[in-house]
């Protein structure tokens, strides 16, 4: 297949204008180069280099080899985020950078059992990042226009992340599984540890009254599959947190459907192979054109919404690198699915949200129109931090705002202003 022929139907400027949300956003891949520096310094941690040039270049590039390339990075982010400082800090300022570039509503994902540190429990971890987001929330919320109703008000929310697998090394929290059951098998220590994650979100959410809306699941696919972390998706259905599964971005169609049949996915994280025959590795699917037709209908129908993250999925996914047309963003769109744009690793990526916006209507040729579809998708099937009819007059005011800062530009795509 040739390039794509890039077009712009939007300046740039008028894209940083837009409101946006950023559903797909780790915390841990998402801080300031200086604030690394600086933490790395205060917290003893030997990085590649001292200088943010050199971090540019050695660690988080433009492009990556490989995912285990990718992921190197987090190693030294993670050690600087080993204290409630440090986590209060970063969340804070990355809710400020997001608002910066009119990002409205953010949901920040990330694992906490990585920063539990003895006594730093992960009750205290996640106290530590929403210190951050609502201190953050506050000061930006206090602006006149915000309280005049000139401008969307800034909301968040957390979504705590387990892992498909993990090892002792990854930190005190996983080797105490492995110390306490030495002979169980490695996939029912996996799903014991996101099990007792999903008890400690809902008893944040529920008994600490902390804006943890969500739980997810990251890692490496092939052959640490969703289903081995069922009961602690149960739990969080049960106790109506959101829920959103890492799938399609490692493994094929299969990885997808398991994400919804036994975790309840409301969203997908990524879904890359959503419509790849080729990544279909069950053989008992001998139709695997009608199965993904199938499938493809069923996540469209049931607003199953695709968090899509071009950039990152350009780094790691060869094919993609040098042709982004080739991305089944057009596919998904043509389909009717439930799309978004995010950002996923603000710092690993080298990206933001107008960046992946920009990508969008250059690469997919996105008309004014339907660039509102797809930004105001991630403010509607956000998993909202209050009331529903809260949400939806808050999703009413970013429409609103978003519409008047296209006509503003002497672009019309109000359609009427009826209630959502």
């Amino acid at each position: 297949m040739s390039k794509s022929t890039p077009r712009q139907a939007l300046p740039r400027e008028i894209l940083a204008q837009l409101p946006k949300s950023d559903l797909h956003l780790h915390l841990d891949g998402s801080l300031r180069l200086d604030t690394l520096i600086e933490l790395a310094k205060e917290r003893k941690v030997t990085l590649p280099s001292a200088t943010p040039d050199g971090l540019l270049e050695l660690v988080f590039k433009r492009a990556y080899k490989n995912l285990p390339e990718y992921l190197k990075g987090f190693e030294f982010t993670v050690a600087c985020l080993q204290d409630a400082a440090s986590l209060e800090r970063v969340a804070y300022e990355l809710a400020w950078d997001c608002r910066k570039e009119n990002v409205f509503y953010i949901e920040v994902r990330f694992a906490p059992q990585l920063h539990v540190r003895g006594s730093f429990s992960v009750r205290e971890v996640l106290k530590a990042v929403c210190r951050g987001l609502e201190r953050a929330k506050k000061e930006i919320n206090a602006d006149p226009a915000v309280k005049d109703g000139l401008v969307p008000r800034f909301e968040c929310g957390v979504i705590v992340c387990a892992l498909r697998f993990f090892l002792p090394v990854f930190g005190d929290y996983y080797k105490a599984y492995f110390d306490a059951m030495p002979s169980a098998p490695a996939t029912s220590i996996y799903g014991l540890a996101s099990l007792e994650l999903a008890r400690a979100a809902v008893r944040a959410a529920e008994e600490d009254g902390l804006p943890v809306v969500g739980f997810d699941l990251a890692g490496q696919e092939r052959g640490f599959p969703a289903k081995d972390h069922q009961a602690a998706y149960q739990l969080a259905h049960e106790h109506f947190l959101g829920k959103t599964v890492h799938a399609g971005e490692d493994y094929g169609p299969e990885s997808i459907f398991q994400a919804i049949t036994d975790c309840h996915a409301d969203r997908i994280g990524h879904g890359t192979w959503l419509f790849s025959t080729r990544h279909i590795r069950d053989r008992s699917i001998t139709d695997k054109k009608a199965y993904i037709d199938k499938l493809v209908r069923y996540v469209a129908d049931r607003r199953i919404t695709l968090e899509v993250c071009l950039t990152s999925n350009q780094q790691t996914i060869p094919e993609l690198r040098d042709d982004l047309g080739r991305h089944p963003f057009r596919k998904m769109r043509e389909a009717r699915c439930s799309v978004t744009l995010c950002t996923d690793n603000r710092l690993v990526s080298r990206t933001t949200m107008t960046d992946e916006v920009e990508k969008a209507v250059t690469t997919f040729g996105l008309e004014p129109r339907a660039l509102k579809d797809v930004l105001i998708y991630g403010f509607k099937r956000a998993f909202f931090p209050g009331s529903y009819p809260h949400k939806r007059d808050y999703v009413r005011s970013v429409l609103n705002y978003m519409e008047d800062v296209l006509l503003r530009s002497g672009i019309d795509v109000r359609g009427g202003r009826r209630p959502l």
